[in-house]
């Protein structure tokens, strides 16, 4: 059997697949009924994606209609205000339905946004296929981030859930809420969708289910020590979907593995979770009294009572659970992980209070991108700021270079974040190993950063603009060679089968008219003209450019 790289999710008909009976027949069965709403949380990596599939093919089996809308996917000016959020929303609903999108004939700009987006949907979008919709709300827990917006869009949910009771056309809708963080927004009770309709907890995987997942993955896990290693997986992982598959898909590419190796390097730089726990830790950093709350439950020997919002946040993490009066770790590998990373020092508080003593690594911290180990927005404006005045003094050149990966958001939902990190981490070597060869050249040294999401900078002191197309061909030559293969049967008009990069550059000497924004904003329109020009390819500002043209 080929195995099944473990990332999400879990294609329809896998043999990898856990079916959980009882929470898909009783999610089949609300479907069925009009204007159902259906609320489906848990944390990241646990099977969510895979269950939503199986539920978009089982409505399409019944002639339902489907619409999948993943809040991952809206950029960030989508949820300005409610009138833009609104807008995509009806749009893109409006799109997966294959029907033309005639927003603006029912816009009126004296009734407010709710009204417009609802008798958009009255009138015209239900009336035109007269047909179930089952509309997933992918990813909702992007939109609790915009308080501002997010209040009155899950209260128009709401209004139209309970306007389903008396109203034939939305009860054609049967929502489906996909979420893994809890709920922090003030809504009232009577306006909140996350009180009403159908709760769906996925469960952890069992012994028995684990030792199933073994033999598919033709590890010989059968008879009592089949079971034992089951269980002993079991202790250290819990029932976590993805910790179980890709330890058991870690031991069968490495048939000489065993299990006790494998679980004794677990919580440690070297084991295979190393990435996984980092992404959790960096949560945690970001979060004082998070940290707190694990030092409290570290102190306490594994179990201890906390603060009711902050137990439901680490609950949402995954990395406790909850009874009536106390939480303890979820499983034995995030306490022995946490157990090591000394989280009092990790604590705000106690930063400052020992700022001397940590201060090189505070710097280090906070300088940083945990993902790819370059700087982070933070250094690079930092060091521009620094050089600016030392290159003017020069009359020296700068240049800057802004790359961006093309498509990553759908390389994320295609192959999952785990992968898509690991893509950034393979750009990052190779921007760190073609600016550490043009470093030989030039008065100061070329500083690198990852800016966000897919997007990095280069900080060219005393270089020339030819010097750095120079080095963003070199690099996105490179990062097309890697080979990263990208599925274009995803989206139509890819930049090509493999992950590429766009380069935007701009360069100038500096004189009093200039500042670090104006070229920094250059280079930024010289990369969207490169998004613009098809991808894959690596443009120079028309306005600071020092008389060269690529």
């Amino acid at each position: 059997m080929i195995l099944e790289i473990p990332w999400e999710p879990v294609p329809l008909n896998s043999p990898f697949y856990i079916r959980h009976n009882h929470v898909e027949e009783l999610i089949y069965e609300e479907i069925a009924k009009g204007g159902s709403l259906i609320r489906i949380k848990s944390p990241q990596k646990t099977g969510k994606t895979s269950l939503v599939l199986r539920l978009l093919a089982y409505a399409q089996s019944i002639s339902y209609l489907t619409v999948n809308l993943d809040f991952q996917l809206a950029e960030e000016s989508v949820f300005t205000s409610l009138d833009k959020l609104l807008l995509w929303f009806g749009a893109n609903v409006t799109q997966q339905l294959h029907i033309p999108v005639m927003i603006n004939e029912y816009y009126n700009e004296y009734v407010g946004a709710k009204v417009n987006c609802t008798v958009y949907f009255q009138e015209y979008l239900l009336k035109k296929v007269n047909t179930p919709i089952v509309l997933v709300l992918n990813e909702l827990n992007r939109l609790f981030e915009y308080p501002h917006v997010a209040q009155d869009f899950l209260a128009m949910l709401r209004s139209w859930y309970e306007e389903a009771k008396h109203n034939d056309g939305f009860k054609q809708l049967r929502y489906v809420l996909v979420y893994s963080t809890e709920i922090y927004i003030n809504l009232n009770i009577n306006q909140s969708p996350f009180n009403v309709g159908l709760p769906v907890s996925l469960p952890e995987f069992t012994v028995e289910q684990i030792q199933h997942l073994a033999q598919v993955h033709n590890l010989n896990w059968e008879g009592k020590q089949g079971k034992s290693n089951a269980f002993e997986l079991h202790a250290s992982v819990g029932g976590h979907p993805y910790l179980v598959r890709l330890a058991l898909y870690d031991l069968a590419i490495h048939p000489f593995q065993t299990l006790s190796n494998l679980l004794e390097t677990a919580p440690t730089l070297k084991g295979i979770y190393s990435t996984y726990l980092r992404g959790l830790l960096a949560v945690v950093i970001k979060n004082p009294e998070l940290a707190a709350a694990l030092q409290q439950l570290i102190n306490n020997r594994g179990s201890a009572k906390l603060n009711h919002i902050v137990a439901h946040k680490l609950e949402s993490l995954g990395l406790v659970k909850l009874n009536e009066l106390e939480c303890s770790f979820s499983c034995n590998l995030y306490r022995k992980y946490f157990s090591s990373q000394n989280l009092e020092e990790l604590n705000v508080w106690q930063f400052m209070k020992n700022l001397q003593q940590n201060n090189q690594y505070l710097g280090q911290l906070s300088n940083s991108d945990y993902i790819t180990t370059l700087g982070n927005q933070r250094y690079f404006e930092t060091s521009l700021n620094q050089v600016w005045s030392m290159v003017a003094e020069e009359e020296a050149p700068i240049s800057i270079i802004l790359l961006d990966v093309d498509h990553l958001k759908i390389y994320n939902k295609h192959f999952g974040w785990e992968a898509g990190n690991e893509s950034l981490r393979k750009i990052a070597n190779v921007i760190d190993d073609v600016t550490a060869y043009f470093c030989t050249v030039g008065t100061f040294s070329i500083r690198s950063a990852r800016l966000g999401s897919g997007e990095f900078g280069i900080l060219l002191p005393s270089r020339s603009d030819k010097t750095a197309f120079e080095i963003a061909e070199t690099i996105r030559n490179q990062v097309f060679s890697l080979n990263i293969l990208h599925d274009d049967t995803v989206i139509f008009g890819l930049a090509a089968s493999v992950m590429t990069i766009s380069s935007g550059i701009a360069c100038s000497f500096i004189n009093a008219n200039l500042s670090p924004s104006m070229l920094m904003q250059a280079t930024r329109e010289a990369l969207y003209q490169s998004k613009r020009n098809g991808r894959n390819t690596t443009s120079v500002s028309s306005t600071l450019n020092c008389g060269f043209l690529c």
